[in-house]
């Protein structure tokens, strides 16, 4: 007879911390693959800095732009910029495309403050930018932190002129003030999300006014003198920007095991940057794989940028018009993971969690079969038959993965880009890195279940 360890070992599949039943080798190589995504990480806080990003990353992997007019041979490696915030990477598969594609579909947008279009303003000798959100944030949090300004502007002549302020050493940084506590009375009376409102994350950005000159709105005035000089701006060039505030600062390994990485964008960018290297270390692949980096998640997978807009369907539509056969007979045999975050157990506050279907850090990449809100609206609830699939694939691979849900059943909710994927009759699940504080200004996640992403995906593409 068995003893109790044993069988429970068997029978009851009791999940240890993955640096416990990892090598050494094998965690230095997760801790050596961090510094490459701490960089990425750093350096790509806007939807089109990870487009630039990875453009440039696949152009030095062999990609060419696509051309729809030509015919791609097995190996070839292509890739389509939708709108410069939106990307397709794709390697042509040894096999017919009626065997469908493999696709890893990640978003590179997070949580974030937009400048309006009419945004500079003066206040009793202070200049301010008004803003809106993007996304699902804590308002409160967005206060008294340093932001730094990325984006683009279309100048009156036509020209596109791109501002990264508040990364740079000596860079000036901007923030949205907040109340005192001496007199915040009324203010701490309120609910969390009503502390701060919308239209009070206004950010400050001057105080000096313009020369001697009197008049009135001359600080405003020399704010926009100074944009003037350095961009070639115009106070009516903000109606056709699009500039984004975003927490400025470093990337930063959290712990005193340096076991972790802090910083602002993991969601969703801790699955996107896995994604595309494993793109990299894939070469003649048996099946066509696609590498998906879109945009908009964080509002609903709206626009044409979004994966609710066609542009996907669209290039998989052109591969199939190359080799002569429908789109649909593609889509209909295809498997995607949607590489997505989910929230990983914070004891903290545990009582949102249920502690046997949540996901955790140190304990791999995380398997979310459904997502949506309670009664599983929202949500493409993958099937038995891909799960067991995805899993087999894992097991025999050596990924670390677990399965999770996000958090209790009534207690909230959220979605991926899955079930716009699974709408195009292709089999889907949700796959990606834990995250503790998800969709705040400064996130968390851990250096093994990133790497873990990345052998995930590897694993996928080479299926």
């Amino acid at each position: 007879m068995e003893d109790v360890k044993a069988l429970t070992e068997k029978l009851l599949d009791t999940q240890k911390n993955a640096a416990s039943v990892m090598t050494a080798e094998e965690i230095k190589k997760a801790d050596a693959y961090s510094e490459g995504y701490k960089d990425f990480l750093f350096r790509c806080k806007t939807e089109r800095e990870c487009v630039s990003f990875a453009e440039k990353a696949a152009q030095a992997n062999g990609f060419v732009p696509f051309d729809k007019s030509k015919k791609y041979a097995p190996g070839d490696k292509v890739y389509f910029v939708n709108r410069a915030k939106a990307i397709v990477l794709c390697i042509i598969g040894k096999n017919s495309l009626t065997e469908g594609v493999k696709i890893v579909a990640a978003h590179i947008d997070s949580p974030r403050v937009d400048l309006k279009q009419n945004p500079l303003y003066e206040d009793n000798e202070l200049a301010y930018f008004k803003t809106h959100y993007y996304g699902g944030i804590k308002k409160y949090q967005w206060t008294a932190r340093p932001l730094s300004l990325h984006g683009v502007v279309m100048l009156k002549n036509g020209e596109k002129v791109e501002v990264n302020i508040g990364e740079d050493e000596g860079d000036p940084r901007f923030v949205i003030s907040d109340l005192l506590p001496h007199l915040a009375r009324n203010q701490m009376s309120k609910k969390a999300n009503e502390v701060v409102t919308g239209e009070e994350l206004n950010i400050l950005i001057g105080s000096r006014p313009f020369k001697s000159d009197e008049g009135s709105e001359l600080v405003k005035l020399n704010v926009m003198s100074i944009l003037n000089e350095k961009y070639g701006m115009t106070n009516s060039d903000f109606l056709t920007a699009e500039l984004e505030a975003v927490p400025a600062g470093t990337v930063d390994d959290i712990g005193f095991d340096r076991s972790m990485i802090g910083g602002y964008g993991h969601d969703d960018r801790v699955c996107s940057y896995p994604a595309l290297t494993a793109m990299f270390e894939c070469e003649n692949p048996d099946n066509t794989v696609l590498c998906v980096l879109t945009d908009k998640e964080e509002i609903g997978s709206e626009g044409n940028t979004g994966l609710k807009s066609a542009y996907m369907a669209y290039f998989i539509a052109d591969l199939a018009r190359m080799q002569g056969i429908q789109a649909h007979d593609i889509l209909s045999k295809s498997e995607c993971l949607s590489a997505d975050v989910n929230a990983a157990f914070d004891p903290t506050f545990a009582g949102v969690y249920e502690k046997n279907n949540a996901s955790f850090i140190n304990k791999g990449i995380v398997m979310t079969k459904y997502t949506g809100a309670g009664g599983k609206s929202g949500t493409s609830d993958a099937s038995a038959e891909f799960v067991s699939k995805m899993r087999t694939l894992f097991d025999s691979n050596g990924v670390i993965w677990q399965a999770g849900e996000l958090g209790k059943v009534d207690e909230g909710g959220g979605g991926t880009v899955a079930k716009y994927i699974a709408n195009l009759d292709v089999d889907v699940v949700d796959v990606g890195v834990p995250v503790l504080s998800m969709h705040a200004p400064y996130e968390v996640i851990s250096k093994i279940d990133l790497f873990m992403a990345h052998k995930a995906f590897e694993a996928f593409f080479k299926s």
